[in-house]
């Protein structure tokens, strides 16, 4: 029996050691490089977001909010709107092959990160859809959007505008 305690104990001391079992403050962690596989959500201040931002070519600009006194972190991304292209895809088997190559573009630019939300429109008009680039230019974001298949095919053009939002917040 004063082995098993023991052996509790020692397990016990050992876990609330590990910073893995401590709450650690959003704004105070830093974690080693070998650490980050491991890591769902890597929480930075906004120091180091801001430097991180900007060695990556991103534009960026400061908010205060005014009930909170927070700092908010304002990034610049991309709004492509899908419109309709020039081309009329008559064919149907062609037309839907173009479809799922358009899909699947859209969702590789999801996985690869370059693309953080596309979705069509509800309505019956010239612009089709939209994808919001996270991508440091409009060079980048345009490229990006002219490699999709659809708009290659000429089914689909594109126009895009910068678009400023807040850093880390979400749809509801």
């Amino acid at each position: 029996m004063k082995h098993i305690v023991c052996v509790l104990s020692v397990l016990f001391v050992l876990t609330s050691c590990s910073e893995k079992y401590r709450k650690i403050d959003k704004d105070d962690v830093t974690i080693s490089s070998e650490r980050l596989d491991s890591v769902v959500a890597v929480p930075k201040t906004k120091t180091q977001l801001r430097k991180d931002l900007i060695a990556k070519g991103y534009k960026i600009f400061d908010v205060i909010d005014e009930k909170t006194n927070d700092t908010i972190i304002m990034q610049q991304y991309f709004m492509a709107f899908l419109k309709s292209g020039p081309t009329k895809i008559q064919n149907e088997e062609e037309s839907k092959r173009l479809q799922k190559l358009h899909l699947e573009h859209l969702k590789k630019m999801y996985d690869m990160g370059y693309a953080d939300i596309s979705g069509p429109f509800g309505d019956v008009g010239d612009i089709l859809g939209i994808t919001i680039y996270n991508v440091p230019t409009l060079k980048m974001a345009d490229s990006l959007a002219n490699a999709d298949p659809l708009v290659k095919a000429g089914g689909l053009e594109i126009e895009i505008h910068p678009w400023w939002a807040a850093k880390g917040y979400r749809l509801r």
